[in-house]
């Protein structure tokens, strides 16, 4: 299950960088594009199953485990690189997660946050759909960068 997830961070810093609306907007596009089976398989995986809150719960420790193991040298994460993560993380994964049209959705975004607070260092984080943070943008998020 999640096989190489870790790689949905591939390009994580340049997606960052000097985000504006419509370069947000391009690279949400194109994140859905190159990761939308890793969605699609946590919504069907999830979906199947009658105790979907376990479900979600397992997908959401498959998931930390593998960011974990991408970004761990020694079994540590660089402060700096845990900021970048949880920023990824709020931009295009949760978002992602949300416009998959699935009744799970929000139960599996749900979970993965409460893993991810759970396995990484100071990274208590929460999330919005895609509109909501795209809707804060004006040319640049929030009016800074």
């Amino acid at each position: 299950m999640l096989e190489n997830v870790g790689s949905m961070f591939d390009g994580m810093l340049d997606m960052m960088k000097k985000l504006k609306k419509a370069s947000y907007e391009k690279n949400m596009q194109e994140f859905r594009e190159r990761n939308g089976h890793f969605f699609q398989e946590m919504m069907q995986y999830v979906g199947q199953k009658e105790d979907k809150e376990a479900a979600a719960k397992e997908v959401a420790d498959v998931f930390t485990d593998a960011v974990k193991e991408t970004f761990s040298v020694r079994g540590k994460i660089k402060s700096r690189t845990q900021i970048d993560m949880n920023f990824f993380m709020i931009y295009y994964v949760f978002p992602a997660i949300l416009l998959e049209e699935s009744e799970v959705n929000d139960l599996i975004a749900g979970s993965i946050r409460d893993a991810w607070e759970a396995k990484f260092k100071d990274s208590k984080i929460q999330y919005a759909d895609y509109d909501r943070i795209y809707g804060a943008f004006r040319e640049k998020i929030f009016g800074i960068f």
